[in-house]
């Protein structure tokens, strides 16, 4: 009922998520995400909100509802389809059902590091991204018009794992999704899907004898108590993007988007110092927990996962070929 009262309202979607005052030409705009208090993804948008309004002289306001407050992430991108919410933020694979290519931009190593992931999805430079962002218009009426990051998937199993050989038939949890299945199939697995709240168990009682996770994922979920090892795949760089509405976006004036979109790149590039500083805590937490981490120093040998994996997704998603190529010469 929810969902169908805020569609239905779509045609009202300029009293909704953008308002113009002739008296003050200040543009309101709703920003809406699933992120809890606290969450950098949260900070995030709250500082794009603050430096937004302060950078354009309060011409442009955002108006940020965290925490699912304008529905869940399917009603989130309904609502900026139809215009009744300006914009939000969620993983590029939500975009899938208006544009199933969108996932490309979650391709397990596909960048070099976290730096390249924000530079490879800048939609001012990316020509990837720019491509996407043509079809997205035609076909959903958005654009995605900024990124920033949310941490580094890593590998995790009861037993010790150098190469996907010792991966060769061992069940490991996958996320429900055919990208995340392809990826550990090249990593030699068997792709078991278990749903996270479920996870712990399934690893205590053998269901599945490791998964992948980024490591506050890890830790937050206790999964120390049901595992030994922790190897620093890095095998998928965890990036949000930034998505709106096309007709309310090409109502902004050109000078106040390219501010917008200028502090969203800023403030981007302010998450991969937020995550770096977690990535140090939770590895620490971890170790005390009992943990071991394994590296290229310890003969994890990335080349032969990367090689696995990559190969395996050329097979699973031959029509993302020239997209990945793109990302990947992103410099």
């Amino acid at each position: 009922m929810l969902k169908s009262l805020k569609i239905a309202l779509a045609g009202a979607g300029a009293c909704l998520a953008l308002y113009v005052s002739s008296a003050e030409a200040q543009i309101k705009l709703r920003y809406a995400h699933v992120g809890v208090a606290n969450a950098p993804q949260t900070l995030y948008a709250d500082e794009v909100a603050a430096l937004v309004k302060q950078r354009t002289n309060g011409r442009v306001e955002i108006q940020v509802f965290a925490n699912s407050q304008l529905g869940g992430v399917g009603e989130m991108v309904d609502g900026i389809k139809a215009g009744s919410i300006a914009m939000g933020h969620h993983d590029f694979a939500s975009l899938g059902k208006i544009l199933p290519a969108t996932a490309v931009f979650n391709t397990p190593y596909v960048y070099r590091d976290p730096e390249h992931s924000l530079r490879a999805t800048d939609s001012r430079t990316s020509p990837a991204l720019q491509e996407i962002n043509k079809q997205l218009v035609e076909k959903g009426g958005m654009r995605i018009v900024g990124s920033f990051f949310q941490g580094t998937r890593q590998l995790t199993s009861k037993e010790k794992v150098l190469s996907p050989a010792d991966m060769q038939g061992k069940k490991y949890r996958g996320v429900p999704v055919k990208l995340w299945s392809s990826m550990l199939t090249g990593m030699g697995a068997v792709a078991t899907p278990v749903e996270v709240s479920e996870l712990a168990t399934a690893l205590a009682t053998g269901l599945v004898v490791g998964q992948e996770n980024p490591l506050p994922n890890i830790f937050n979920l206790k999964l120390f108590e049901v595992q030994k090892y922790v190897m620093m795949t890095g095998h998928m760089q965890s990036v949000l993007s930034v998505f709106v509405n096309e007709k309310i976006w090409q109502t902004i004036p050109a000078g106040d988007r390219k501010i917008m979109e200028d502090t969203m790149f800023e403030v981007g590039q302010k998450t991969l110092a937020w995550d770096r500083d977690s990535s140090d805590k939770y590895k620490k937490d971890l170790e005390a927990k009992g943990m071991i981490f394994v590296t290229d120093k310890d003969g994890l040998n990335l080349d032969a996962f990367r090689k696995a994996v990559l190969t395996q997704i050329g097979k699973d998603f031959p029509e993302w070929d020239s997209l990945i190529k793109q990302i990947q010469s992103v410099q």
